[in-house]
């Protein structure tokens, strides 16, 4: 971190422990630590920050260069916002913020209220960027515009993903219906997109909706790839000499459970004796992951950590408590 802020930081720091210990000299570690963990903070915030702004650029991009011009539609709460205009004249601009409102309202309860508020600022955001940009008009050729258009729109949703924000809410539907019903992430989606790209038939014609489709498939498999995959749930494997503090931080902090495995590390010689390990596995969100990152790096930067997609979880904590920030 540049200098300059490294000493703002650790003169914030001081003033606020030694107000919390009422004037008293505030032991040394304890006041490197504390600078550590907010550096680390900022620096996670920073990085959210600019996956979310470079996502609504490359979404707005998708609409505006692409899809908008054309009168194309994709799935989701855009293609939603997009025949609204369509049917009423209003603003596409308009339309995305309204409909995301009431899934947002619902990622309160289903996530938590910081996501929800990042949420909100993102796509109000992206409303604007649609609204007040003059991105340029790319092509007219119908393929180009399904397949790029869908393309960016799938970058920037998957950008501000990466960034603990949702720009399209579908997801929050998906994500509340899957732990309510039977179905997965993937089925509530899918169905979703059905009824839109039925209706985009009926109201503009049967070949954009198979357009619509062809975007559909662009955008979710670009945010597949940005994102590592469109699972919604992520198995996490830490392994770290801190691992009992990570385990605190796992439960405490994010509000998740974990399962400790007795293990040795293998990286030794030929007859070398083999340290123990615990070894901490938890499942959480993908939009928790940010979160994740964020605590082990406080505690052990050199970590190693394992992630691998999971399709759906059954019991434990991971569908019955919401997000902690």
């Amino acid at each position: 971190m540049n200098p300059f802020f490294h000493q703002i930081i650790i003169e914030t720091v001081r003033r606020k422990l030694q107000e919390k210990n009422r004037q008293k000299p505030v032991p040394k570690g304890d006041l490197d630590r504390e600078v550590r963990f907010l550096e680390v903070e900022i620096s996670h915030l920073f990085k959210e920050f600019l996956f979310i702004l470079l996502g609504i650029g490359a979404a707005g991009f998708g609409l505006r260069g692409f899809l908008l011009p054309n009168s194309f539609i994709d799935g989701g709460v855009t293609g939603i916002s997009l025949l609204t205009e369509v049917v009423t004249g209003v603003s596409l601009s308009i339309w995305l913020v309204i409909i995301n409102l009431p899934f947002l309202f619902l990622g309160v309860r289903t996530i938590s209220g910081p996501f929800a508020m990042k949420s909100i600022a993102a796509i109000v955001a992206l409303a604007l960027v649609v609204h007040f940009v003059p991105y340029p008009i790319v092509t007219d050729d119908k393929l180009l515009i399904a397949v790029f258009g869908g393309f960016f729109l799938g970058l920037g949703i998957g950008l501000a993903m990466r960034g603990g924000a949702v720009i399209d809410g579908t997801e929050v539907l998906a994500i509340y219906l899957s732990r309510k019903t039977g179905m997965t992430i993937g089925d509530v989606i899918l169905l979703f997109n059905i009824a839109i790209f039925s209706v985009g038939a009926y109201i503009l014609s049967v070949e954009i909706a198979l357009y619509a489709i062809l975007t559909y498939l662009a955008a979710s498999k670009t945010v597949d790839f940005v994102i590592d995959g469109i699972e919604e749930y992520i198995g996490v494997t830490i392994i770290s000499d801190y691992s009992e503090e990570i385990r605190l931080a796992i439960v405490g902090k994010l509000g998740r459970g974990c399962t400790i495995y007795a293990g040795k590390r293998g990286f030794a010689r030929q007859g070398a004796p083999l340290r123990s390990a615990d070894i901490v596995y938890t499942v959480i969100t993908r939009l928790e992951l940010a979160k994740l990152k964020t605590e082990i790096d406080k505690i052990d930067e050199e970590a190693f950590i394992v992630m691998s997609a999971i399709k759906d979880t059954r019991g434990g904590m991971v569908k019955k408590r919401p997000l902690k920030h």
